[in-house]
């Protein structure tokens, strides 16, 4: 068997629990991008000051649910957030471990693509069988080469801004969907062009212990928070350098 699965990652399942409940409306008001739309996104979901508290893959599920493909270590604490802006909707909001999420690194086998950059390959959500093996250190490094940060370790926790993440080149915002948590300041700063900052995807050499999110030393790769002033286009992958000039 082809070692397809991504186990640092898990599904959440938001799912009515009552006809005329609609999942995509309540999300659609809380994250990133726009959720009624063509599936999957990448999406995020902000401090109101605009900041990174989680990203995920949003993808269509069954009978109008939505599945959230997230960091699994964060699953937990994403479902608690949600489930804080559910108040009386009757909505459930709960990890579901019988799925699991799967990559490869290629497109054209059927999959669906990566809305953040095609060259990340393909993703699908499949049953969780135990067979599955892990792909999770393929994944990481094929990500990182190409230069896109996600979760946690790299993205923080309500510490750097949605656009500081490179969300308008990843596709992971969308400015014409209307209000969401942290939407004034990141509307702001893009009509602004004023992201003075980015997460780049930098050689561990080279790599500035004082704006360091995050190291992989096994790949010779580290992830800093850099002031885009410092950045040589040359340096960059294609998509990242074609954005800042």
């Amino acid at each position: 068997m082809t070692a397809t699965r991504l186990f640092n990652r898990a599904v959440i399942r938001l799912s009515s629990q009552e006809p005329g409940e609609d999942v995509a409306a309540f999300l659609q008001g809380l994250v990133t991008n726009d959720v009624t739309g063509p599936l999957p996104v990448w999406a995020g979901l902000l401090s109101p000051q605009g900041k990174a508290l989680f990203d995920f893959l949003v993808w269509p599920g069954a009978d109008g649910s939505l599945l959230l493909d997230c960091e699994a270590e964060r699953a937990d604490a994403l479902a608690k957030r949600l489930s804080l802006y559910r108040l009386r909707r009757k909505i459930t909001i709960a990890r579901d471990d019988t799925l699991g999420v799967h990559w490869r690194d290629h497109i054209g086998d059927g999959a669906a693509t990566d809305p953040r950059l095609s060259a990340l390959g393909e993703r699908w959500i499949a049953p969780a069988v135990p067979e599955d093996e892990s792909a999770d250190n393929a994944w990481l490094k094929q990500r990182l080469e190409l230069g896109v940060t996600e979760g946690i370790a790299e993205l923080g926790d309500g510490d750097i801004l949605w656009l500081e993440c490179n969300a308008v080149e990843l596709h992971g915002v969308s400015f014409s969907k209307g209000c969401y948590v942290g939407q004034e300041n990141t509307a702001r700063m893009n009509w602004r062009q004023k992201v003075n900052r980015r997460l780049v995807v930098v050689p561990l050499g080279q790599s500035d212990p004082a704006r360091q999110r995050a190291s992989y030393p096994a790949l010779g790769l580290a992830v800093d928070h850099l002031q885009v002033a410092d950045l040589v286009p040359a340096s960059l992958p294609h998509w990242l350098a074609s954005a800042i000039g």
